[in-house]
């Protein structure tokens, strides 16, 4: 089901909607990953386009990695599955959510962390190596940007931010807003309306 089609808010933290489990198979790097997904969490039943490219878009990963506002687990289970050096943290607001990505994380022999968390807010006092979103656009600019800002913090040194944006839901002012908060921002590949991006060296910043 596409973002569009879901009239339930999946960035909320308790969804009302009668659960109707569906399964997503996909494969990455030479791996096969096997899911559950339900309504009232991000795409159900599929792997949506902005995080096949986002996750197409990751360099070989180590260390401390956090997906953030993870839905039922695509990016961190994948990377735990393939990088399992990695200490991964999945994080979402959404309880639901939170629910499937512990199970996913079982069903395919991944060992992380799933925690509740609003954006950032559980997370201020950790450090990471890496952090992977596909931001929730629907709950709006101020939301998602305050993410970014929140995350800059988090970054231990020589850490990297990489999200998914769609050109038509502010990639490019996205971007620039971006450049207030990091040194470096490049755009690592776009299609299909989608951009993935990379931020890193965050700037000193008044949060």
């Amino acid at each position: 089901m596409s973002e569009e089609h879901m009239n339930e808010q999946y960035y909320t933290p308790d969804p009302t909607c009668a659960s109707r489990p569906a399964a997503c198979h996909f494969s990455w790097r030479g791996q096969v990953m096997r899911f559950t997904t339900d309504a009232g969490v991000f795409s159900r039943g599929e792997l949506d386009k902005g995080t096949k490219l986002l996750l197409d878009a990751l360099p070989e990963l180590h260390g401390r990695v956090l997906d953030l506002g993870c839905g039922w687990g695509a990016i961190g289970v994948t990377v735990g599955k393939k990088y399992p050096d990695t200490a991964v943290t999945m994080a979402d607001v959404n309880h639901r959510a939170l629910a499937l990505a512990q199970d996913n994380a079982e069903k395919n022999g991944v060992a992380l962390r799933c925690l509740e968390s609003d954006g950032m807010a559980a997370l201020m006092t950790e450090q990471f190596d890496t952090v992977i979103t596909n931001p929730p656009i629907r709950a709006g600019k101020q939301v998602i940007y305050r993410m970014f800002a929140d995350i800059a913090p988090c970054l231990a040194p020589g850490g990297s931010l990489y999200l998914v944006i769609r050109k038509q839901q502010g990639a490019e002012s996205c971007m620039k807003y971006l450049k207030t908060l990091y040194a470096q921002v490049e755009k690592l590949s776009r299609s299909e309306g989608f951009w993935v991006l990379k931020a890193s060296e965050p700037l000193e910043h008044e949060n």
